[in-house]
């Protein structure tokens, strides 16, 4: 009988299965903090029954064909769920991998031809591979998604723009400033500036380890959007170290407030909108 593998999975699949959950639990890593033992099961189920219930004589050997594209969307789901889930790549192969392991065992069980067992043993392990391998595709994609997301949230929360007094908005810029970043600094900034109708920005890049003439760029691009919106902006937090680059690399920045401080900048927005701040004299009761 050609490939008497398949009739005998389609027979033991209850063992496979119990023999894929045991291999699993025993697994000294194992985090059940990411998912309890039950769903591990009802996962591993549904993907032993997508597998299983499609295997015939002739999609053996490939597992490209129409049958598996319900396995392809199981294994999908699966590679996605755990990168977002925090499993490590080495979780996710141990998951697949050691399915390979319980169906290659219950095979070598049944079939007791050394060559048959060979062909029938290889081209299990190949279909299994495919799907591995289709599986560390779709968890990098996963991971990337995961990593995409956590960057622009970061971006979001490194870049916010504040309040500081009416008609003043401050935005401390924390990190390096790239061309994405400095899209999204722009885009929060003049948002800010319509809905406050506030007339001068604060830039202070007192968190900003290094600039270079890629970052001077980039400041002065949002100088300009800011100009263009009709509010003034000053940039605080020159350090001596980036003052002495700035002169070095020969950046004009001339036409731009710059402040050492934000304190001394906020002193500076405050005079520019004739405002005074006076400290308050406390009064002594008499005794």
């Amino acid at each position: 009988m050609k490939y008497e593998s398949v009739k005998i999975l389609q027979k033991r699949k209850s063992q496979v299965l119990e023999l894929w959950i045991n291999k699993q639990l025993d697994d000294e890593t194992l985090r059940e903090n990411l998912m309890s033992n039950e769903d591990l099961r009802v996962q591993s189920e549904e993907l032993l029954n997508g597998i299983i219930d499609n295997l015939t004589a002739e999609n053996l050997e490939s597992a490209d064909v129409e049958a598996f594209h319900s396995v392809e969307d199981i294994l999908s789901s699966i590679s996605i769920s755990r990168a977002k889930q925090g499993y490590s790549p080495r979780e996710t192969g141990f998951y697949i991998f050691t399915m390979k392991d319980a169906l290659l065992e219950t095979i070598e069980q049944e079939i007791k031809d050394p060559a048959a067992l060979y062909k029938e043993s290889k081209m299990v392990g190949k279909l299994i591979d495919n799907f591995g391998i289709a599986t560390f595709e779709t968890f990098i994609k996963g991971r990337e998604e995961v990593i995409l997301r956590q960057t622009d949230e970061i971006s979001e929360i490194s870049t916010p723009v504040i309040r500081v007094w009416d008609g003043i908005l401050a935005l401390p810029i924390i990190g390096t400033l790239d061309s994405s970043r400095t899209q999204i600094v722009m885009e929060n900034l003049l948002q800010e500036i319509v809905e406050t109708g506030s007339s001068i920005a604060i830039l202070d890049i007192s968190g900003v380890p290094a600039v270079d003439s890629l970052v001077a760029q980039h400041l002065i691009k949002t100088v300009s959007a800011t100009r263009l919106m009709g509010a003034e902006c000053i940039i605080s937090g020159i350090r001596p170290e980036i003052a002495q680059t700035v002169v070095h690399l020969g950046i004009d920045l001339s036409q731009v407030i710059t402040k050492a401080t934000l304190a001394s900048a906020l002193t500076t927005a405050f005079s520019m909108l004739s405002l005074e701040v006076n400290k308050k004299q406390k009064h002594r009761t008499q005794s």
